[in-house]
């Protein structure tokens, strides 16, 4: 499925030889200097199937890292949420610090974890954009 495409594009480049027009005469030219046509050709290629399969892999492992990042942070946020409320209770002179402070961590648990969450379907996503780009889908009994 690897297909290349080959586009050619000729570009003429103009190219004065300051030795040829003075050895030879000047051909009907303007201002009575030779000049010499070169031809270029330049190729583009174009290729889909394995580059298109290894970019959805890749975009996949950074979707699966960002996710493994968000679940890290709602860990750490949920647990500093807990220690905020437990020092609420501890130190009562504070406690209505610490209760703000609880409550921004829980704020925090949740976005991180509705961060894990997106990223988590984004890698499903690209997952099976990389099956179909393989052509090779599997087809799974349940799922």
């Amino acid at each position: 499925m690897a297909e290349e495409k080959h586009h050619r594009h000729h570009l003429f480049h103009h190219k004065k030889d300051e030795e040829e027009a003075i050895e030879q005469p000047a051909a009907g030219g303007y201002g009575g200097e030779a000049t010499e046509y070169t031809e270029t050709t330049v190729t583009e290629v174009v290729s889909t199937g394995e580059d298109e399969y290894g970019k959805y892999k890749k975009e996949e492992k950074e979707h699966k890292h960002k996710q493994h990042l968000g679940e890290a942070g709602a860990i750490a946020a949920g647990a500093f949420a807990l220690y905020e409320k437990h020092e609420a209770k501890k130190d009562p002179d504070h406690a209505h610090r610490h209760k703000i402070e609880e409550e921004i961590a829980a704020a925090a648990t949740v976005g991180s974890g509705g961060f894990a969450f997106h990223e988590h379907h984004e890698k499903k996503k690209d997952h099976k954009d990389a099956e179909e780009a393989s052509g090779e889908k599997k087809h799974h009994l349940f799922g």
